[in-house]
């Protein structure tokens, strides 16, 4: 037998070829990959439930390329009459607390009452390298493979808080799709909660016992804007601090003024990695969605959230179109310099940009 021939043998360009692999095949499949179907075919696909189509839409809202961007508003525009019929759900903690192993014991319960449940999951990147690690999806490998969940790990970019940019474009396709319950999970570092908290209906804050985390909690503020506080991993040896946290968290909850929603925020034990205490957080969230339904303030929220995006697009699109301005970009690195060199001052080179 010719030698070339044989299994583990190299092709021509010298690289181990394996008998059953076609390679045309393999090239075939790869362009078909790099080329994006029509806006149209998308949006026909997203409102079927088609998953692939949604990653590949929410991949293009993400991206800052131009061409890209008109094809995200055409998909968004076109989304979006089949939006806003789910509940979105802000979930947040700091680091360490527990908020993968909640949302896969939390989504895998509404998987199971025959909700469609994405999940949103805001990976931090890196200040230095710009890199994310995005590893979302292993951290929750029971609910990806659940047939009604969806988990898209998306790289903060730098923005707000650790908030992705585009969140809540990628909101109104999951809806289109058809899930009716929307997780964002936030890193849990600095202003992300603000962020998230003007694109949710209900915003849960995790919380753990025994960390030195309780008086923290109170004193900055973030009991404001909760509508439930979840003391995880109360289990064990951990029980009994959990059930004194609930205690103090209950007593701080009372001295905040009431909500214009009428709601009355709820502390709540749990145990992620047991299961349990799932369904009480469940029975707590419907009650909300009802009340504030009822009352009018959950389509209220949703009027005002919508007010603060469209402020918030105009500064992001401002920003971007002023610092990729030829002339901005040319004289700012000569004011760069001048400030070197101690001939200007911060605000006097702002002043000399801002009025070109």
């Amino acid at each position: 037998m010719d030698k070339h021939n044989k299994s583990g043998s190299k092709s021509q360009e010298g690289h181990p070829q394996h008998p059953f692999i076609n390679t045309a095949h393999l090239k075939s499949i790869k362009e078909k990959r790099q080329q994006f179907p029509s806006s149209e075919d998308l949006i026909s696909k997203i409102l079927s439930g088609d998953m692939t189509s949604l990653s590949r839409a929410i991949t293009l809202i993400e991206s800052t390329n131009s061409k890209h961007c008109e094809q995200a508003n055409t998909l968004i525009k076109g989304c979006l009459p089949y939006a806003n019929n789910s509940i979105r759900i802000g979930i947040t903690g700091v680091p360490g607390v527990g908020k993968s192993t909640f949302i896969e014991s939390f989504g895998t319960y509404l998987t199971n009452l025959n909700k469609k449940v994405a999940v949103l999951a805001i990976d931090p990147s890196s200040s230095l390298t710009k890199g994310s690690i995005l590893g979302d999806k292993t951290r929750m490998e029971d609910l990806v493979k659940k047939k009604n969940a969806f988990v898209r790990p998306s790289a903060s970019g730098g923005s707000l808080g650790g908030v992705a940019r585009k969140t809540r474009e990628a909101i109104i396709l999951c809806e289109a799709a058809g899930f009716n319950i929307i997780l964002v999970e936030t890193v849990g570092v600095g202003q992300s909660e603000i962020a998230v908290h003007s694109m949710v209906d209900f915003f849960l804050l995790m919380k753990l016992a025994g960390a030195g985390d309780e008086l923290q909690g109170i004193k900055r503020g973030i009991i404001e804007m909760a509508d439930s506080i979840v003391i995880n991993k109360a289990d064990g040896d951990n029980l009994i601090n959990a059930k004194l946290a609930k205690v103090e968290f209950e007593n701080a909850l009372h001295l905040y003024p009431k909500k214009m929603s009428q709601w009355q925020p709820k502390v709540t034990l749990c145990s992620a990695l047991k299961d349990e205490g799932i369904s009480n957080i469940w029975e707590d969230i419907e009650t909300y969605h009802n009340l504030t339904k009822n009352n009018a303030h959950f389509s209220k929220q949703r009027h005002e959230q919508n007010k603060f995006w469209l402020m918030q697009t105009i500064k992001n699109q401002l920003h971007q179109s002023f610092f990729n301005d030829v002339q901005v970009q040319k004289e700012l690195k000569s004011q760069l310099k001048l400030l070197e060199q101690n001939k200007t001052s911060p605000f006097a080179a702002a002043e000399y940009i801002l009025n070109l």
